[in-house]
């Protein structure tokens, strides 16, 4: 079959999805809405959000699972090795899946999923969204997890080079088998409007979670400093989290209620509204593989002024960002740096340039390219899976291979407790008038069997 043609039937698997909000939530939505587009079915699986349970459909019929299977730690459904495998099965076979695309190192039933669709013989494909460390006991445990997982898969996905560099340390996965493939921003909904803005002020807007990780106890030394040496500077301060008192106890202290303003958790619906208000967004993070916020204030038409961390250098032209190091006096430096070029900003001509860099439909091609090198690899015997797993450790290897020897085991029972023969086939939505988006023009009617 042509590569161009070909056609693959994706289910896409991690903790975070929707109703919950965030960059992974987005990138597995935009990302299934585009690859429906040209052409693939895309079926979705995500843990149980309260009364949101069972199957449901979403926009041009994307199916999501919602597994009844309850979070108990940020979003995270409990592990249970193998108490997922019947209903992932049954999912596999019932959308007719050929190939299972995990997300989020951090995400309980993505690791088991791909471990499941592997024992069942299917490809795998895993994207990382975040960057980990070494040597705190967090990071230890979770990275001979993704050494556990990535040993076994086709292919990796990461969001910059700063985040496969990453991958590849924590999980010794080979280089030449991590693609990176960059998040992209929808253009239409992030659109500059320089009439919403202050003519008499400089503008400077946050949006992030207000925690550690967010540099939230930076920006309590930043904004004092930034607001006695500019007075014609004024803070837009949107999000919450556990850091928002140190940051009203700031405003407070320094006396600064009129020029901070707080808005607390802010909807995605509601961001471009309060960025469009701005002249130069803030990103203080200390750790960042990609940072989707900054992507989403350039489209918007505001310089950006960040912390110097993880994959962030990577995501503007250096004209549209000044970087610092993420200590307080270089953040001041940045900020007045950033003051003296917006006068030179034509927020339009940063618009077109983010539209151009980055879209949806760029990111779904790459990653089909990615989803045609996994299924051309060869398929592989429980023994030679049984190889890799002995080289993750002298005593994690065996345990994993125990782990992935028990899978095999119960994955024989469910075949005679449940024949796959005996499973409905669930009929696939129809789809009136696609284009085909590889470029030939082709107009395809129906379903994806004709």
């Amino acid at each position: 079959m042509n590569e161009l043609r070909r056609r693959h039937r994706v289910l896409m698997v991690s903790d975070f999805f929707y109703p919950n909000f965030g960059g992974v939530e987005n990138h597995i939505f935009y990302l299934s809405q585009c690859l429906m587009q040209r052409g693939h079915k895309v079926v979705v699986a995500t843990h149980a959000y309260g009364r949101r349970s069972g199957v449901r459909y979403m926009t041009n019929g994307l199916k999501v699972y919602y597994i009844p299977w309850l979070p108990f730690y940020l979003q995270t459904s409990f592990p249970t090795l193998f108490g997922t495998f019947p209903i992932i099965r049954t999912i596999i076979l019932r959308e007719r899946i050929t190939l299972v695309h995990g997300h989020q190192a951090f995400s309980t039933l993505c690791h088991e999923a791909i471990m499941h669709a592997r024992t069942m013989g299917y490809k795998t494909v895993f994207t990382d969204h975040s960057l980990y460390g070494f040597a705190d006991i967090g990071s230890i445990h979770m990275n001979k997890v993704l050494e556990f997982t990535l040993a076994d898969v086709q292919h990796a996905i990461c969001v910059s080079h700063t985040s496969k560099e990453n991958t590849h340390l924590r999980s010794r996965l080979p280089p030449e088998k991590i693609f990176v493939i960059p998040n992209a921003v929808d253009t239409a909904m992030f659109q500059p409007d320089p009439s919403s803005r202050s003519q008499d002020e400089i503008v400077i807007v946050i949006i992030s979670r207000l925690v550690y990780r967010k540099g939230a106890d930076l920006l309590v030394e930043v904004i004092p400093e930034v607001c006695s040496l500019f007075p014609q500077v004024r803070f837009i301060i949107g999000g919450d989290g556990p850091k928002r008192v140190r940051l009203e106890e700031m405003r407070e202290k320094y006396h600064l209620q009129d020029r901070v303003e707080m808005l607390g958790a802010v909807a995605h619906a509601d961001v471009r509204s309060v960025l469009v208000r701005g002249h130069i967004f803030l990103n203080s993070s200390l750790t960042e593989a990609f940072c989707i916020a900054i992507l989403e204030a350039a489209c918007c038409g505001l310089l950006t002024v960040s912390t110097k961390v993880g994959g962030v250098p990577e995501v503007l032209p250096s004209e549209y960002i000044v970087l610092a190091e993420p200590v307080p006096a270089r953040m001041v430096a940045a900020v007045a740096q950033a003051i003296e070029l917006v006068p030179n900003i034509d927020p339009f001509a940063m618009h077109n340039k983010m539209r151009t860099l980055y879209s949806w439909p760029d990111v779904a091609q790459r990653t089909e390219r990615v989803y045609h090198h996994a299924m051309n690899t060869e398929n592989e015997d429980l023994l030679e899976r049984l190889t890799r797993y002995n080289a993750c450790g002298a005593w994690a290897g065996k345990l994993f291979c125990l782990v992935v020897i028990i899978d095999y085991i119960f994955w024989q029972f469910l075949q005679w407790w449940q024949p796959a023969e005996e499973i409905d086939i669930a009929p696939d939505f129809q789809r009136h008038q696609e284009q085909a988006a590889d470029g030939t023009g082709e107009v395809v009617n129906g379903s994806l069997d004709k």
